[in-house]
C-alpha cells in the first residue's frame, strides 16, 4: 500500500493543528507556507476532514481550523482512511488461493494496527530515540 500526497499532506495538516491545539485557529496559508505546500491543495484536503468531523472551521479575520477532538483521540488511521479510503494492499476478495488471501489479510491488519495505534499526539511528540544521543563529545 502506498500513501499518496493526499494522505501525507492531510497528516501534515492534522499534525500542525495538533501541535497548536488549544491555541486557537490556524490558517491553511500558514500551514502551507511552513511546509512549502500549495494552499489550494490543502483546501481540497481539509474539506473531507471537516465533513468527517475531525476539524472545525472558524470564520473571520483570525479564523482558520482547529481539531474537533484532543490530539490523543485522533489516530493517523482516522486521517488516512478519510483521505485514502480503505486500507488494503490488494483486492483480496477476488483471491482464489487461501494462503495468499491470508497473507493479504495479515498485511492489511498489520498496517491498520500501526495506523490505529498512532495518535496525532504521538506524531507531534515523536522523538527519534536512535539519534537522540548521537552527539557525544569527549575532551
Amino acid at each position: 500500500m502506498k500513501i499518496s500526497t493526499k494522505g501525507r499532506y492531510g497528516l501534515t495538516i492534522m499534525m500542525e493543528l495538533a501541535a497548536k491545539f488549544g491555541e486557537g485557529p490556524i490558517s491553511l496559508k500558514s500551514i502551507a507556507e511552513r511546509n512549502s505546500l500549495s494552499e489550494h491543495y490543502l483546501e481540497q484536503l481539509v474539506a473531507p476532514l471537516r465533513n468527517a468531523g475531525l476539524v472545525k472551521s472558524i470564520r473571520g479575520a483570525y479564523g482558520g481550523y482547529i481539531l474537533s477532538k484532543d490530539p490523543e483521540q485522533i489516530t493517523s488511521g482516522d486521517v488516512i482512511r478519510i483521505l485514502e479510503g480503505p486500507i488494503s494492499p490488494v483486492d483480496f476478495t477476488e483471491e482464489d488461493d487461501p494462503a495468499k488471501r491470508n497473507l493479504w489479510l495479515r498485511i492489511r491488519d498489520g498496517i491498520a494496527e500501526v495506523l490505529d495505534s498512532t495518535t496525532l499526539y504521538d506524531l507531534v511528540n515523536y522523538q527519534d530515540e536512535e539519534h537522540k544521543d548521537s552527539y557525544m563529545f569527549y575532551i
